[in-house]
């Protein structure tokens, strides 16, 4: 496996200094074909495989759920914080960390927002006044 410096290394060589591929093969101990999957792989990290770990908050995850699903519908002062929910499943027996309860409730909270804030279906306050004026002139000059 190639780390980070050696890659570096490589990609200077090759692009700055106008290094050949079998003089850079020469210098490394490396195969031509891995100095060019590395020059043409277009990306400086390499990526590694993260294989899928089980969270320690997966068995309470759906007890977490249903309590941010009650806490919706309480008003803002009303609502539980994600301190008091971790303190909660810890009486449960959740051993994890306040960390893992607060981006479950960030991810939760991303994921069922689904109006952005910007649309408004209402008419803005300076078009309704234009509208009203317009609509009192109107009326003074009809009826006099």
């Amino acid at each position: 496996m190639i780390d980070m410096a050696l890659l570096s290394v490589i990609r200077r060589w090759h692009f700055r200094d106008q290094m050949p591929i079998r003089e850079i093969e020469r210098r490394t101990g490396l195969s031509r074909n891995t100095i060019r999957k590395c020059l043409r792989a277009g990306t400086v990290e390499p990526s590694f495989k993260v294989s899928e770990r089980p969270s320690k908050l997966d068995p309470f995850a759906e007890k977490l759920s249903g309590w941010l699903r009650t806490e919706v519908a309480k008003s803002r002062k009303q609502r539980r914080t994600a301190k008091q929910m971790h303190a909660d499943l810890v009486v449960l027996g959740y051993d994890g960390s306040y960390n893992r309860v607060a981006a479950f409730v960030r991810a939760w909270k991303a994921e069922r927002q689904t109006l952005p804030l910007s649309f408004h279906t209402r008419r803005s306050n300076s078009v309704c006044r234009a509208s009203s004026r317009a609509r009192w002139l109107s009326g003074l000059f009809c009826h006099a």
